[in-house]
């Protein structure tokens, strides 16, 4: 291990290469006829100069990331997995990974990293926006169809779209509330005292939506309550990432609470 934490290190080896597909498998727990990549496939990409890389902590791969170049073409990759496994957990594998993601890319003239996350998923929105600075520009309903994995629990496969840009510095740290932002004028947009989460059409405010704290837990324990929750996101959120486009896209911020604060509508 580094004196800064994990070792991050580029990998084109089949050996580490099929050592990065077991951790995206302690990750995800895919159907093995399903699994998310294969080490022919990685082999691939790191040969045709996109981004495979490994965290080592000590000299166990404990985490990955794969990206490949994207339109538009000299200025964004497109970040498809990043995964820590167990045995990276309290290390800041995660970060460590994004960041030297990050530094490839500057270092090759790249100016954007793209990358879609499912927005149930309270800890990774954290990370991803307050943390990183990356900002949602569309949701994808479904995006990748019946994964098959076990961390998804069988839910359908909605995604953020995610636009990180390199050449501006990170965010710093807030400790904005939600009573913050309701006394400001924001509204709730999901209303949470009924039986079932349901989104409220709210306009000309400040929307704030709020995720379960532990999808991935509820999805274990009661799926329907998931699936409830999959639905009520997905009509609040949804809506303002119409436009499918990152110029178009409101300012949108997430709350350590766990909630979205989506900018007013024009």
């Amino acid at each position: 291990m580094s004196a800064n934490g994990p070792e991050i290190r580029e990998l084109t080896d089949p050996a580490d290469l099929d050592k990065l597909t077991r951790v995206f498998d302690d990750v995800w727990h895919p159907d093995p006829a399903n699994r998310p990549v294969s080490v022919d496939m990685l082999r691939a990409l790191s040969h045709a100069g996109n981004y495979v890389a490994g965290a080592f902590v000590g000299d166990r791969l404990a985490g990955g990331s794969v990206a490949f170049f994207a339109a538009p073409v000299g200025t964004t990759l497109h970040s498809h997995m990043t995964g820590v496994s167990r045995i990276g957990r309290g290390h800041n594998v995660g970060s460590a990974l994004k960041m030297h993601q990050r530094g490839w890319a500057l270092a090759r003239g790249i100016t954007t990293i793209t990358w879609t996350f499912d927005p149930l998923v309270a800890r990774n929105a954290y990370f991803n926006i307050a943390k990183l600075g990356a900002a949602p520009i569309a949701y994808h309903r479904d995006f990748y169809g019946d994964l098959g994995d076990e961390l998804g629990g069988g839910d359908e496969s909605d995604r953020l779209l995610m636009s990180w840009a390199l050449d501006v510095p990170l965010p710093e740290p807030t400790d904005e509330t939600v009573d913050d932002v309701v006394g400001a004028g924001g509204r709730m947009g999901i209303e949470t005292t009924g039986e079932v989460p349901k989104a409220i059409a709210e306009s000309g405010s400040p929307v704030v939506i709020p995720v379960p704290r532990d999808i991935e837990a509820m999805r274990r324990t009661d799926p329907v309550a998931a699936s409830h929750w999959r639905t009520a996101v997905r009509d609040a959120l949804a809506p303002h990432f119409a436009s499918d486009t990152a110029a178009a896209a409101p300012a949108t911020r997430f709350l350590r609470s766990g909630h979205y604060v989506v900018a007013a509508d024009e």
